[in-house]
């Protein structure tokens, strides 16, 4: 096959490290598999092996089709620097919950790493129009998101399970601390409640008072017009009375 171009070179070249990324995850999980007791933790990591070398041969499949190679080493040093820390793996923790919870901590670091390459090489592949490696790596990268969200669950299941180890004594005091916290925060919340409410009615109080002042000078400036009115009606009836007095002298001339 022909060397690839400038666009092939660049894909070949993040698939490699996505390649030697699966290859080191492979033993790490062999190494890990063999540590844990768990059943159902034991189980998913062994279907993950599966799936992580499917991604590897899914992998070296693409790179072939470009016009890649060279992979081999990186697989070589991907193994060598899994093993180097395979002994590191077993003296971790002073129980085996606690292996276990260090080594989920790892993978679940090892499986975000894993999804930021395969996200880079999924949005490159898609900007310079590879349809075939993108798909490719959203495929892959989807079963690593589901593998990260099993581990943060045996995260919260095993740090439990440490907590447990601690004396209880210890674990009673710290729970009987949160609980007074718990039981002040209400009485709190009252007492704010309360002096809320003690404004408002402040408020609605004056308002009141503002308002019944408005009304009572309103009605004292309605009263005022209706007096001054008055005399003119007088004044009108004695005027009538003068023409009809006046109408009835000249009547009897």
């Amino acid at each position: 096959m022909s060397d690839p171009n400038e666009r092939d070179a660049k894909l070949v070249q993040y698939m490699q490290e996505a390649h030697g990324k699966e290859k080191e995850l492979e033993t790490a999980l062999q190494a890990d598999i063999a540590m844990t007791t768990k059943p159902a933790y034991a189980k998913r990591l062994k279907q993950h092996l599966k799936e992580t070398k499917s991604h590897a041969k899914q992998l070296e499949r693409r790179i072939k089709k470009l016009g890649g190679g060279g992979q081999a080493l990186q697989t070589v040093v991907a193994k060598a620097t899994a093993l180097a820390k395979a002994p590191l793996h077993m003296v971790r923790g002073s129980g085996q919950q606690e292996k276990m919870l260090k080594n989920a901590k790892t993978q679940y670091s090892a499986e975000h790493e894993e999804i930021s390459t395969y996200l880079a090489l999924e949005n490159f592949a898609t900007k310079v129009g590879d349809k075939e490696t993108a798909s490719l790596a959203r495929g892959i990268r989807k079963e690593e998101e589901r593998m990260a969200r099993f581990l943060e669950g045996q995260i919260k299941q095993l740090s439990s399970a440490v907590a447990q180890e601690v004396p209880r004594s210890l674990r009673r005091a710290a729970s009987k601390k949160r609980a007074s916290a718990k039981r002040a925060a209400p009485a709190a919340k009252k007492a704010t409640r309360k002096k809320t409410a003690a404004k408002k009615a402040t408020r609605k109080k004056a308002a009141s008072k503002k308002a019944t002042g408005r009304k009572s000078t309103a009605r004292k400036a309605a009263k005022k017009p209706a007096k001054r009115a008055a005399p003119k009606k007088s004044r009108a009836k004695k005027a009538s009375k003068r023409s009809a007095k006046k109408a009835s002298a000249r009547k009897s001339r």
